[in-house]
């Protein structure tokens, strides 16, 4: 029997062990990362959010916006077609009869009066409103004017329109800025819009009730009274 053989201990472990002993590989530390993150959340709570947030609240408030003044649009195109159908009928059919039949006088003008109010600020809703104004780079530069709307950059020339849009893409918080400035603006147009909208069909919903109940009158007192003579 052969003795059996001694192996010398751990050379790795003796060089990392001064006493000479084994006390295992030797574990590797990784440099703390808890600082830097930190940093990074402090900035991400102190600033206005990821580059990816804003634009996306951006392009959705943009796209709300316009999805809504699509919709007061169309709004404003049905009330003017309904109005103006309800006219022609009426000045077509009555016309003619309201100097024999005087009695027809007070509906018809009740409810044409009403639908030509609705008409009327149906067609203002509708109406375009640019503020168009002149503005030089001065202006943009200073704040004072969004470049971002074409009615202001529309009297600028076009070498300062590209200057001033150069100067603007340079610098995000200018251009942020602009961009929350141009979504008011469109907020306040369609804050006008909705309130001429309700205007004209609340002028339409007044005009088509007491217009039909006058009718409704005329037809009891006039015709079931005196035996239908009157409209013979």
């Amino acid at each position: 029997m052969e003795p059996e053989q001694e192996y010398p201990p751990n050379a790795d472990a003796g060089q990392n062990d001064p006493s000479g002993a084994f006390s295992g590989p030797e574990m590797k530390t990784e440099p703390s990362i808890e600082e830097p993150l930190t940093e990074k959340k402090k900035k991400k709570k102190d600033g206005l959010g990821s580059s990816r947030g804003i634009e996306t609240m951006f392009r959705t408030s943009y796209r709300v916006h316009m999805d809504l003044s699509s919709i007061a649009d169309t709004k404003a195109n049905i009330m003017i077609s309904i109005n103006g159908l309800i006219i022609s009928i009426l000045i077509a059919s009555l016309s003619s009869k309201i100097d024999t039949h005087p009695y027809l006088l007070v509906p018809t003008t009740i409810m044409l009066l009403g639908c030509l109010v609705s008409i009327v600020i149906a067609i203002l809703s509708a109406r375009p409103r640019v503020n168009s104004q002149y503005i030089s780079l001065d202006d943009v530069r200073n704040n004072r004017a969004n470049i971002l709307f074409f009615g202001h950059f529309a009297n600028m020339k076009e070498a300062e329109f590209v200057e001033g849009m150069t100067e603007l893409l340079r610098t995000p918080t200018a251009l942020y800025q602009n961009m929350i400035r141009d979504i008011y603006g469109l907020g306040l147009v369609l804050s006008t819009k909705f309130k001429l909208l309700r205007m004209a069909y609340t002028s339409f919903m007044i005009s088509l009730s007491l217009g039909i109940l006058a009718f409704i009158w005329v037809y009891v007192k006039v015709v079931m009274d005196q035996g239908g003579s009157l409209l013979q």
